[in-house]
């Protein structure tokens, strides 16, 4: 995982998960048939791959697992079994089978017990598959009372929950004003611009990157002056990662999509609740586009149609939203679901590309006000307001909306990401190649992998 502001970064590496395998030794029995090694032991195999397999292996053995993985290090698929029958059924599909003592369901009841009446603002949860528990943070805004709750409940669970305080406050990544982190500029402290005021760190209304601070105004980067993505629209249009503006509000597209045959794009909900007509630049003079339809929270993604309905809605993400000059583009042909150990990156108007790896599934978030978005991709890539709606993706493939976390891209945190498959079923819009058939796809994609012997 890397918190440092980088301008692109196409490599795709799987991030290892040794530590957590050996922190698992004490909960789990790994399954082995000694019988069984030479031929059907754990097979090395591409992540695409093994997200594919254990889609279906989960799909097929039903309640008897409880939760995958990608291990990286050893490029091999981790699934978590309640029985030996299922172990060596998965063992014998290619799979590492591994004996664990927490079913779904009783996950799934710790789940819904911190769900309840007595849910803590300033919280989040997700199921860790690597330790076969619900792993629970608290930010820095859950004081004594809400902290001593959360030590009860996890008292009285039995070993099925974990918990841990987050050094940031959870919070939704839109951004107030100008571009941020954008431009090369260093300015000179307080000065006035001309996207706004500018008073040196973050973007939460006076933040960094307007006027003569750092970024934007005056810099290399966006603004009337620049030649970055808050200026005019690229020539190529405006991409996954570029910003995006309403109102004094500021986001960052997440996809182009197709909706009922129109161009269009995919942000954050809470961003499309914030307005309705968005533009390319913070001036407002080049229309952008129209939200249709917005959900937040509960969940967390916005679908927009664009004015110009004779633009081509390139699915393709920008790797240079920040407008350094040494960027490029990541194609997009589709959509695929999120998986524990994944390696993800992440574009975005503050702080550009981040990357960092998938740590949980079915994660909630609770903001605080009332505003709870469940359903949730769980990760260690860093992000900064304004940065919301933002794209996170897997090599060519689509996979979540940036929607909030804490921390920042300095010292690091969590962020948490709109599962990008279940905004295009509820939609109907379509990403790349791929549409909302992610499954279908990543099916055929396993098969051409097999045959190609991507299975090693």
């Amino acid at each position: 995982m890397s918190h440092r502001r980088k301008d692109s970064k196409r490599a795709y590496v799987i991030a290892g998960a040794g530590t957590a395998a050996l922190a698992l030794a004490a909960i789990t029995l790994p399954y082995a048939s000694a019988g069984q090694q030479d031929e059907s032991g754990p097979r090395t195999m591409s992540a695409k791959a093994a997200a594919a397999m254990g889609t279906k292996l989960a799909d097929e053995n039903g309640a008897n697992t409880a939760g995958w993985f990608i291990d990286g290090k050893a490029k091999k698929l981790v699934m978590n079994v309640l029985d030996e029958e299922t172990a060596q059924r998965v063992e014998q599909s290619g799979a590492e089978a591994r004996i664990v003592q927490n079913s779904k369901a009783e996950l799934k009841k710790v789940s819904d017990t911190l769900a309840g009446a007595g849910a803590v603002p300033g919280t989040a949860w997700s199921v860790d598959p690597r330790t076969n528990k619900v792993s629970v943070l608290a930010d820095q805004t859950v004081d004594n009372q809400g902290w001593n709750s959360l030590t009860k409940t996890a008292a009285g669970m039995d070993g099925k929950m974990s918990l841990q305080r987050s050094s940031g406050k959870f919070q939704r990544l839109h951004g107030n004003g100008g571009m941020g982190a954008q431009g090369n500029g260093q300015g000179n402290g307080q000065g006035i611009g001309d996207q706004g005021m500018g008073n040196g760190q973050g973007d939460q209304g006076n933040g960094q990157g307007n006027g003569n601070g750092q970024g934007a105004g005056n810099g290399d980067g966006a603004g009337d002056d620049g030649s970055g993505a808050g200026g005019d629209a690229a020539a190529d249009g405006v991409l996954g990662g570029d910003a995006i503006f309403a109102d004094g509000t500021r986001c960052s597209l997440g996809f182009n999509v197709t909706v009922d045959g129109a161009p269009g794009f995919l942000t954050a909900g809470h961003c499309g609740n914030a307005a309705k007509n968005w533009t390319s630049d913070e001036a407002g003079a080049n229309a952008f586009g129209t939200i249709q339809d917005s959900q937040f929270p509960e969940t967390d993604f916005a679908i927009a149609t664009l004015d110009d309905a004779q633009a081509e809605a390139t699915s393709a993400v920008n790797l240079d939203p920040l407008g350094s000059g040494q960027g490029g583009t990541q194609e997009i042909t589709g959509a695929a679901e999120a998986a524990v150990g994944m390696q993800v990156q992440r574009s975005g108007s503050t702080t550009g590309v981040t990357d960092g790896e998938v740590t949980g599934l079915d994660a909630t978030v609770n903001y605080g006000g009332g505003d709870i978005v469940n359903g949730l991709i769980q990760t260690n890539v860093c992000a900064e307001p304004g940065d919301s709606g933002g794209s996170m993706f897997s090599e060519d493939k689509a996979v979540g909306l940036t929607s909030g976390g804490s921390g920042d891209c300095t010292q690091g945190g969590e962020t948490f990401f709109q599962p990008v498959t279940d905004a295009l079923e509820a939609t109907g819009a379509e990403i790349g190649s791929g549409g909302g058939d992610a499954g279908q796809q990543q099916g055929q994609e396993q098969g051409q992998e097999q045959e190609q012997g991507l299975f090693q």
